[in-house]
């Protein structure tokens, strides 16, 4: 396909890190709210803690990639993982958990934006939604072969889920240490701004910040299907193992056309489906509210939820890269992992103190309204952010 064969080095680093770690999150609300004791409330915080102070670096470990190079982050942040996440089985108590929590963040700040921004240097302008597609159907791929077994490894023991984490970590920093060796392009930083100046810059970017405002939904909705919508399945009465094969699916469904699906929405621009993508996401919702019988329910709101997927996967970092200015990719991907990272830990601490207040079917509605407000503002916001895009030269 004429691309840099690095690329494929990229892509199946992120597809076994992915299986590494979500074979283990997804089910770790069970573990800490069932094996521990701690509070459902007091589990949410605790993931936003992690997603927060991971978001609050990224922007730095972004810009320090611009200067520095992407490869030397990325395997120190591998390394870090491994050492981090099996310390979750010495947690005893909420005090312990958020330790961890924040060690967790640390160690996961470097790879989402060092590693968007490499594949974005790798690419050819033309290729890049394209690339990005191909990279988040490995994920997706990933997150099938974490999470699917997962779920039953889980039943036998969260000891076996510790160890497969820590391995596939350190399987990805010995392929990157190997497989991208020698010089890599890179749009290097000119300006010498001290790093902290500039990754806060970034947020005096309004077209980035009302671009993030409204991409949050997306970010959002991943949290809730990755972390919440498992919880919610376990209280109507699923165990593990099912509600691991189940959530799986989306997986498999994006694996297998993620890739023609950017191929031909790619000459379009990052920007022109994602209004039709919060719609499917506030569609999904009101399946889980709404369709009787709590199967069925999972069953179609993943895959009206994977039809938006599809697009938001590729198109939203596409869109980040043509707004972030020469020089800015590893930073603007670094303040997009924020908004990320913030957006993926709240959902799991919204819905459960929104569950709290209302009840699970109430809070599903909530959400699917919010998101298809901020659809309908992605659609009238399309031709600003693209004539903005322009005027900055990024194509």
């Amino acid at each position: 396909m004429g691309l840099d064969p690095r690329i494929r080095i990229v892509v199946a680093g992120n597809l076994v890190a992915v299986a590494a770690r979500m074979s283990l999150v997804t089910f770790l609300g069970i573990y800490f709210v069932r094996e521990r004791g701690i509070e459902i409330a007091f589990v949410g915080l605790a993931f936003l803690a992690e997603n927060v102070s991971r978001g609050l670096l990224a922007p730095f470990f972004g810009a320090l990639s611009d200067r520095t190079g992407r490869r030397p982050l990325l395997i120190g942040g591998l390394l870090a993982n491994a050492a981090v996440l099996p310390c979750f089985l010495l947690i005893e108590g909420p005090a312990s958990l958020f330790v961890w929590s924040l060690a967790m963040g640390l160690a996961g700040s470097i790879q989402f934006p060092a590693g968007s921004a490499l594949l974005l240097d790798l690419a050819p302008p033309e290729r890049r939604q394209y690339v990005l597609a191909i990279n988040y159907a490995a994920i997706c791929v990933g997150y099938t072969v974490g999470v699917a077994p997962g779920g039953w490894l889980a039943e036998l023991g969260y000891g076996y889920l510790a160890t497969m984490g820590a391995a596939g970590y350190l399987a990805v920093a010995a392929l990157f240490a190997r497989g991208l060796r020698g010089e890599l392009p890179i749009e290097l930083e000119r300006s010498g701004e001290p790093l902290v100046r500039r990754t806060l810059v970034i947020a005096r970017d309004r077209a980035f910040v009302g671009f993030a405002a409204l991409a949050f939904i997306f970010p959002f909705g991943v949290g809730l299907y990755a972390f919440t919508l498992a919880l919610f399945a376990y209280d109507f009465g699923l165990d593990e193992g099912v509600i691991g094969m189940i959530l799986s699916a989306n997986g498999l469904v994006i694996a297998a056309l993620a890739v023609p699906v950017a191929a031909r929405i790619e000459p379009a621009g990052p920007f022109r489906l994602l209004g039709f993508a919060g719609l499917a996401l506030g569609g999904a919702y009101a399946c889980f509210a709404l369709v009787p019988g709590i199967v069925p329910a999972l069953l179609a709101g993943a895959l009206v939820f994977t039809l938006g997927e599809l697009v938001f996967s590729s198109a939203v970092p596409a869109a980040v890269a043509r707004l972030a200015p020469y020089g800015k990719r590893g930073a603007y991907q670094g303040a997009w992992s924020l908004v990320q990272s913030v957006a993926m830990g709240s959902a799991f601490y919204v819905s459960g103190e929104l569950k709290e207040l209302v009840s699970w079917r109430s809070s599903w509605l909530v959400f699917a309204g919010i998101t298809l407000a901020a659809s309908l503002a992605l659609v009238l916001a399309r031709a600003r952010f693209l004539g903005i895009a322009e005027a900055r030269g990024r194509p």
